[in-house]
């Protein structure tokens, strides 16, 4: 089929702005980065926590749950981790225009793969909180076993041991994941993002 004959209708449904006076929010993508290990997943999953008794609405997209479901024809090859971003961030800019939060939980190693999908949400939308916690942490607390493999040679490509991870050099927000009072750290996350998705009815008139 022609992409000439491909026609969006985004321009005849309900648009985002509709949507977040609906759900009294502000949509956002907030995206985890960091190694395998760091705390992405179990941050994400207490700031939704956080956030949905206090009435926000949102929605999680983690690595491995993706990975099974819409990009389980996906490889570890530099081609298809940047495709698995690519469709995760199209993806989260869908869920956006509904008026949702995202909360994406990625490795997202490289600088480009991170930028990519700045450029597909939009960069105003697109807080990328970087989950800062030391290799040698990661691999000490390995919940998978992946590093054990990844040490050995059964998995190849394992970012951190055997492909790059590209630290974020100016991202929404660097958290330190090694703190032992992780309550302390979502209240930290909470403190800097509850600004960015606030409802001000003021802001929409």
């Amino acid at each position: 089929m022609n992409k000439n004959n491909i026609h969006t209708v985004f321009d005849k449904i309900k648009d985002r702005r509709e949507k977040e006076i609906y759900l009294k929010q502000r949509a956002k993508v907030i995206w985890f980065t960091g190694l395998s290990g760091s705390g992405k997943t179990t941050l994400a999953s207490l700031l939704e926590k956080r956030l949905f008794e206090l009435n926000y609405f949102c929605q999680i997209l983690d690595g491995d749950n993706v990975r099974s479901g819409i990009n389980k024809n996906l490889q570890f090859t530099d081609e298809d981790r940047i495709e698995n971003i690519r469709r995760i961030a199209e993806v989260s800019k869908l869920f956006m225009n509904c008026g949702i939060i995202l909360l994406c939980s990625f490795i997202s190693p490289t600088n480009q793969m991170r930028k990519m999908a700045k450029e597909i949400i939009g960069e105003e939308d697109f807080l990328e909180i970087f989950v800062d916690t030391p290799l040698e942490v990661c691999e000490q607390r390995d919940p998978k076993g992946l590093y054990k493999k990844a040490r050995t040679g059964e998995i190849k490509n394992f970012t951190g041991i055997s492909a790059p991870f590209e630290a974020p050099q100016k991202p929404f927000l660097r958290v330190d994941n090694t703190h032992p009072d992780i309550d302390r750290t979502v209240q930290h996350m909470l403190k800097k993002i509850l600004p960015e998705i606030k409802f001000d009815p003021l802001k929409v008139l």
